[in-house]
């Protein structure tokens, strides 16, 4: 027992992570081989198997599961060890590991980056875009640092500070601009494209409408706003999508964009990191940086759209 080392068990949670040798090499840096000896040594140290081999993958047993459980609370709280060294500094830098929803990524992430690394030059920025429940449990595992999601989350674990909120507009084929705009008993009557499930912008707008309990063949999924949009456009049903999306997405498409009355749909945006990390202060920081960057696209956004109402485009 007394052989163990932080690489195996590094090395051990990736293959449990990924179930596969050979993406869990990959992850780690190292060849197939080199994994598969580590692994071996780690089990002849334990005096048992930690996985079930099979063909084209790998399942961990019994012991295995539980030895999982006190391995990531072991690497989380080395990582936390070098956070602590990293919050005495007088600067933020090295390795940040960032989750961000799809429904922000591509509209706030250049913003973003962009203010961060001017702001901290000696940051390693390291983006995760992937849905909120897994965003949560990759936290969780200390596998990020941080995430921006919208809120609330409502997990005791995590810290949460909200940042912004935004409202949704309603995008419709252009053919419907000028007309009235529906409410959400309207809404309901009309087909409604939405994201996948997981996708907790696809929860927002149902709740809007009150259709939690329709039925899902009323309803068309996509896999991103683009593609809702462009659905739109070639006059399929109508959708929901945030502003910070709309100079994005609707640029190349044949659709109107309406506001809805009051009260109109919206979501809060936040910041979500352990609770338990040392690096709380430079988190707050941090998300400050976010807001601005927010802030500063909406005013982009609201330049553009008074120049084209100014040109009579």
């Amino acid at each position: 027992m007394t052989n163990l080392t932080l690489k195996q068990l590094r090395y051990f949670e990736a293959l449990a992570r990924h179930g596969h040798f050979g993406r869990a090499a990959d992850v780690c840096a190292i060849s197939q081989p080199a994994l598969s000896m580590q692994i071996k040594e780690l089990e002849e140290s334990l005096g048992t198997e930690l996985f079930e081999r099979g063909a084209r993958q790998v399942r961990l047993t019994s012991f295995g599961e539980a030895f999982a459980l006190r391995v990531r609370d072991i690497l989380r709280s080395v990582d936390e060890l070098g956070d602590m060294a990293r919050a005495s500094q007088d600067r933020l830098a090295g390795r940040l590991r960032i989750g961000v929803i799809p429904t922000i990524a591509p509209y706030l992430l250049p913003q973003i980056i962009g203010n961060l690394t001017r702001m901290h030059d000696g940051l390693d920025i390291h983006i995760r875009e992937t849905l909120t429940s897994k965003l949560v449990q990759e936290l969780t595992d200390g596998r990020l640092d941080a995430a921006i999601v919208a809120l609330p989350v409502s997990e005791p674990s995590l810290t949460e500070v909200a940042l912004f909120s935004e409202n949704f507009v309603l995008v419709r084929p252009s053919e419907d601009e000028g007309k009235p705009v529906p409410n959400r008993e309207a809404l309901r009557e009309m087909r409604l494209l939405l994201l996948e499930e997981g996708h907790c912008f696809r929860d927002q707008a149902l709740s809007f409408c009150n259709m939690r309990s329709m039925l899902p063949r009323e309803l068309l999924d996509g896999s991103s706003l683009s593609t809702l949009v462009q659905m739109v456009s070639a006059g399929i049903g109508v959708t929901l999508i945030p502003e910070m999306a709309v100079s994005v997405e609707t640029r190349s498409a044949s659709v109107s964009v309406a506001r809805f009355n009051t009260p109109q749909p919206s979501r809060t945006i936040g910041m979500i990191w352990r609770r338990t990390s040392p690096l709380a202060k430079q988190f707050l920081e941090i998300s400050e940086i976010v807001r601005q960057s927010a802030d500063a696209m909406r005013a982009q956004h609201d330049l553009m759209s008074s120049s084209l109402r100014l040109s009579g485009r």
